[in-house]
């Protein structure tokens, strides 16, 4: 007996996506964005916690970007609460995609501080997506508890974060710049040029932070 298309289609993504090639995963991938099967949904967002290849990884956001909103949005809040941090950290990279901001009550303080920093870093690009009006100064807030974490790369991710969110921002952004903390002194000050001058660079940004430290000054300008 001939299974229906859909259903051979189906069953060759389930394979392809078990697949020890990562060129057959790739394609797998593509194929269940191409054709959506919403009974799929599940296997997708089990794959991308444990897809050890990048390119496989976005390309599953893109099949389940083209999934029904409806019924990816729930199964990915509830990856949220994973122990793996690649499952969380690509829950959230998805969700951010997506943009629907019905899973903003899913990122919690804990995922915003979340102590890996993939993780952190997704749900700071997400929360900046999903927050609601109004919500901006508290997001804030909490962004700015992480000031001083990391690389340059953790904290280029959360300069361009509270960047993303504005001039709301700089109230808690100032505040930061009197921290004991000279790794957070140096973070705020940073930002803050980034938001004037986004072309400088962060590299730049940060060593300019730390002459201003050096001057003696918090970097306000009046």
């Amino acid at each position: 007996m001939t299974m229906p298309k859909q259903d051979t289609n189906t069953v060759g993504v389930l394979q392809g996506l078990e697949n020890g090639s990562s060129s057959v995963r790739l394609r797998a991938a593509l194929a269940a964005g191409t054709t959506p099967d919403p009974r799929i949904i599940d296997t997708l967002v089990a794959r991308c916690a444990i897809e050890p290849e990048f390119s496989v990884r976005e390309m599953l956001t893109w099949a389940l970007i083209r999934q029904p909103s409806s019924m990816t949005v729930p199964t990915l809040i509830d990856e949220l609460r994973s122990e793996r941090a690649q499952a969380r950290s690509q829950a959230l990279h998805t969700l951010s995609k997506i943009g629907d901001r019905q899973a903003w009550p899913a990122l919690t303080r804990a995922l915003l501080t979340d102590a890996d920093d993939e993780v952190a870093r997704s749900a700071w690009r997400a929360a900046v997506v999903l927050v609601p009006e109004g919500e901006e100064p508290q997001l804030a807030g909490v962004l700015a508890t992480q000031l001083g974490r990391g690389e340059r790369a953790t904290q280029l991710s959360l300069s361009r974060a509270l960047i993303a969110l504005g001039e709301v921002m700089l109230p808690t952004l100032r505040a930061a710049r009197t921290d004991l903390d000279p790794r957070v002194r140096r973070h705020a000050i940073a930002t803050e040029r980034l938001l004037r001058d986004p072309d400088a660079g962060f590299e730049f940004a940060i060593e300019e932070a730390k002459r201003i430290i050096a001057l003696g000054t918090t970097g306000q300008e009046g």
